[in-house]
Parts: C-alpha cells; sequence; structure tokens
C-alpha cells in the first residue's frame, strides 16, 4: 500500500510538520541541501526551513545520522524529482559536537554538532607524522565516557614506528578497558580486523587532521573522498573532509554492513556540557581509588589526602593522562 502523503503546499517556505510525512536519515550534507535516506531504499534531496521543527534546542538544526520526517515534494511532468523538506528532527541520543557562542553566529547555537545518533567512537590516530597526540586522544576518551559510547583507539602508520612505541601505548588504553587496534593503511595490515569492529553499529572516524582518517573511510567503504598531503613546514594534514558524511562498510562473505560517518579534521575537541565536578568521574582509573580521598567531593587537583595523586605518584596512574585530566580540568567550567 502507498504511503500517505500530507497535501503539498502551494508555498513550500510554510511547510509544517504532519504526522503522515515520510521517515528517513541524514547520510550527507552538500551545501544547504541533506541527502535522506529512505528506509525503502530510496534517497531524497531536501532542504529545510524555518518552520522546520526540532526536538534538539539551541543546537545545529540537521546534520548527519539525524532520524528526520520529511514531505516529498510534488511530481512535475509525471517525473519523479525525490526533492522534499525536511519538517521535523527527532531528538538525538547521542551526538559529536563542539560549542559556540552565540554572538559570534547568525544561526544563536551554543552547540555545534558534527554529527548524531552514534552506537561507537573510533578514534583514529597516528603514531607519527603528525605524532600521538595523548591529550587529544583522552578529549575524545572523556567524551565518550560521558556520552556512553563504546571508544575503539586506532593507532594508524604503525609501519612508520621505527621505535616501536606502539605496543606500549596501546598498552596503557587497553589496560583500562578500552578497544584498541595498530593498523596501517598504506601496507593493509589491521585493516580486516577493524572491519569487523564496524559491523552492525554506527561508528563515527575522528581525530587530527593527517592521522589517516579518510584514507581508511575510502579502504573500508570502497568511496573515493579526497585525501590530503602533511604540510612540509608543520607536519599537519589539510582538512579535506569539510562536512560529515555516513558511508555504509560491509562485510564481503556475510553480507553483514555497519555505518561509518567521517567527520572534518578537529584540531580543538571542546567537550561542551561537561562541568569540572563531573570530569573526575569519565577518567575510568580514577575510580578505584577516588573513595579513598579524604574529601568525598575531590577533584584531584589540590586537595590534601588525594588517594588518586598518591596513585599518580606511585606509578598505579600514567602521569600523562593525569596530566590531560588537568588540562580539561582547567578549560572545563565550574556549575
Amino acid at each position: 500500500m502507498a504511503k500517505k502523503l500530507s497535501p503539498p503546499l502551494r508555498r513550500k517556505n510554510f511547510v509544517t510538520f504532519d504526522e503522515n510525512d515520510w521517515h528517513g536519515v541524514i547520510y550527507g550534507v552538500q551545501g544547504p541541501y541533506y541527502l535522506v535516506h529512505t528506509p525503502q531504499g530510496e534517497t531524497y534531496t531536501c532542504k529545510t526551513l524555518r518552520t522546520t521543527l526540532s526536538e534538539n534546542p539551541n543546537s545545529t538544526l540537521a546534520v548527519v545520522g539525524d532520524r528526520v520526517r520529511f514531505r516529498p515534494l510534488e511530481e512535475r511532468n509525471d517525473v519523479a524529482l525525490h526533492n522534499g523538506i525536511i519538517t521535523f528532527v527527532e531528538k538525538r541520543r547521542s551526538v559529536l559536537s563542539r560549542n559556540r557562542e552565540r554572538r559570534r553566529n547568525r544561526s544563536g547555537e551554543t552547540e555545534h554538532v558534527i554529527a548524531s545518533n552514534i552506537d561507537q567512537l573510533v578514534i583514529v590516530t597516528s603514531i607519527t607524522d603528525p605524532p600521538f597526540r595523548p591529550k587529544l586522544v583522552d578529549r575524545y576518551l572523556a567524551f565518550a565516557e560521558f556520552e556512553r559510547l563504546a571508544a575503539l583507539l586506532v593507532l594508524n602508520k604503525v609501519d612508520l614506528d621505527a621505535e616501536h612505541l606502539a605496543p606500549s601505548l596501546l598498552k596503557l588504553y587497553n589496560e583500562l578497558g578500552y578497544d584498541t587496534l595498530a593498523i596501517s593503511a598504506k601496507t593493509g595490515e589491521g585493516i580486516e580486523q577493524l572491519r569487523s569492529k564496524l559491523i552492525g553499529k554506527t561508528s563515527v572516524l575522528s581525530g587530527h587532521s593527517g592521522v589517516g582518517k579518510t584514507t581508511l573511510i575510502n579502504q573500508l567503504t570502497g568511496s573515493s573522498l579526497p585525501t590530503g598531503e602533511l604540510s612540509e613546514k608543520t607536519r599537519k594534514g589539510a582538512h579535506t573532509t569539510s562536512n560529515a558524511i555516513m558511508l555504509v562498510v560491509s562485510e564481503p562473505h556475510s553480507g553483514e554492513y555497519g555505518y561509518v560517518i567521517d567527520t572534518p579534521g578537529i584540531r580543538e575537541f571542546s567537550l561542551e556540557g561537561i562541568a569540572q565536578e563531573e570530569l573526575r568521574h569519565l577518567f575510568v582509573e580514577f575510580r578505584k581509588y577516588a573513595p579513598n580521598c579524604t574529601f568525598s567531593s575531590c577533584t584531584h587537583t589540590t586537595e590534601p589526602d588525594c588517594a588518586v595523586r598518591a596513585a599518580v605518584e606511585h606509578g598505579d596512574i600514567s602521569p600523562m593522562r593525569y596530566e590531560s585530566y588537568l588540562t580539561l580540568f582547567a578549560e572545563a567550567k565550574k556549575i
């Protein structure tokens, strides 16, 4: 039975949400247009209007991963245009975002969302070129803990690991309970293991520009997204992904699949909405020692008789991770 559509209005600028509007998922953004995939396997090119409703106030209106309702536009000369208007954006269960100041953006949003409705955060980093950045990795892990997302740390370019640093780096995070994987996009090492960890999930791949994230996406999905070379002067990568895009990664033999969301390279990742008082709960290794602190509200920074700081001094907690915590704590806001 054909799905009943709401009667199209003559002036599309005044289209409003109707219960009969179609369901879809945004999988790409091209300028002002959103590519919406329907449960029936069709793709519609849609726009938003001022009348588009959202269950996500003070946030980016529509992003890759959003579940939406949309109104297909009328056919012209019996030709299906596959164009539509997004009338409603459903509440997001998780987001990857950066904060924004209202006075510096026209939309008035305080949260710039990059992608939504994620099952797994895949943190792509490299052993060198550009070098491993532990503080950025720990930002992502804190975010994953806050959003209650599974996290996978992928260390790329291990073919360049002349000093054999990868095992010790990954061991640190493995011992904290995080899933890790050493790979080389150049040689193919670990690529199939990574594929298996993406099947059955919607994963967002994020990391510093230049770590090979887009190259991995192309290898896993058969796409041809543009990649960038490292700057010879700064050894930083160019931002080759301007908008997030969601692609299918499949297992050739079983036919099983998952979704991967490629995001713009992020040099500064802000933990929007996480207060200083909450940050201490997002470093998993603190949980063993925090109950032994003298003060139940101990922030593990300057308080006397802090069991967490004592664990750092005794080598039971990584000093590198603790430095990341102090950096994030200094940036976080007090409630």
